[in-house]
């Protein structure tokens, strides 16, 4: 059964085609969702999903379950679905690497790099800033553009603090915890990035209060802001925060949902211009790696150039 949809395939315009590595999360089919079904949508600048590569997690087992009821659901889409990588890139000129699993984003996206095909990596880059150091090192050696974010980024409320002085910001998100990742990489990102999103890079330390519930996190920036992250494991905390400026407080939230950033990576798709760098993709990854470190250490201040030295 299809959804009615044209079979774009190779009829689609080269440059246009787009490949997924990773049907383990949601995102693969609510990306496929919005690009293909918006074929006279501007916004999406004409890219469509034609293929994917399933895998994805094969041992975390709230993604590897997915993974045969989504290739089921992608293919009402018209997208065909490979059997590696590889042949992946033989069908498509750019990637969504939608792996779940942050621990296979190094390996996934060396093979991309080495296609020179322009890619996006879906929220975390990578399972520990090392390899996250190494991502973004490997796709400048091979002069391939590549950038990474949460959703969030583009949280409503955020385009209200164009031309405010900001002098800091709280944000919230859920904040479940995986194993195989460090405690806020797997979903506490999210909120993360929103703290990011508003205050930019600079921070210098980092402090962590952390509860069987819930963890707050506080950073400062060279410059005297102060950011608080607080991440809820369990209830249905949503998203959203409060950012104070010389105008007043602005609450952002709530969740814009995917369209925001798919109309961003297809701007880079079409130009190869980052939208956000690699500098502050990597300074989000100290700031949680830093949080775990302060959490370690009984709450202690840990600074973020001691963790990314220690990365490098």
């Amino acid at each position: 059964m299809t959804l009615g949809l044209p079979s774009y395939g190779q009829s689609l315009a080269e440059g246009k085609r787009v490949g997924i590595i990773g049907l383990d999360t949601s995102h693969s089919l609510a990306f496929t969702k919005v690009l293909n079904g918006n074929k006279g949508n501007e916004s999406y600048n004409g890219y469509h999903v034609i293929a994917a590569y399933p895998y994805g997690s094969k041992t975390i087992a709230s993604s590897a379950d997915r993974i045969p009821d989504y290739i089921d659901k992608i293919k009402e889409y018209n997208v065909s679905i490979t059997s590696s990588i590889q042949e992946l890139l033989g069908k498509v000129d750019v990637v969504l690497l939608e792996t779940n699993d942050g621990r296979l984003h190094l390996e996934q996206a060396m093979e991309v790099f080495k296609s020179g095909k322009r890619v996006f990596i879906d929220k975390p880059v990578a399972a520990s800033l090392e390899d996250a150091i190494a991502i973004f090192d490997a796709a400048k050696k091979y002069n391939v553009p590549v950038f990474s974010a949460s959703s969030l980024r583009y949280i409503k409320g955020i385009e209200k603090l164009k031309g405010k002085i900001i002098v800091g910001a709280d944000t919230y998100s859920p904040a479940s915890l995986e194993p195989t990742h460090p405690d806020l990489y797997w979903y506490g990102i999210h909120g993360v990035e929103t703290l990011f999103t508003a205050l930019g890079p600079g921070c210098v330390s980092v402090t962590r209060t952390h509860t069987p519930y819930t963890d707050i996190v506080t950073g400062i920036w060279e410059d005297g802001k102060v950011g608080t992250f607080r991440g809820a494991r369990s209830g249905d905390s949503g998203f959203g925060g409060t950012v104070f400026t010389d105008k007043g407080a602005i609450v952002l939230g709530p969740y814009g949902g995917y369209e925001p950033l798919l109309k961003e990576i297809t701007i880079f798709f079409e130009t190869g211009v980052v939208p956000v760098q690699p500098e502050e993709t990597l300074e989000i990854l100290a700031f949680m790696t830093a949080a775990d470190e302060s959490k370690n250490k009984g709450g202690k201040s840990i600074k973020l150039a001691d963790v990314m030295k220690k990365a490098r």
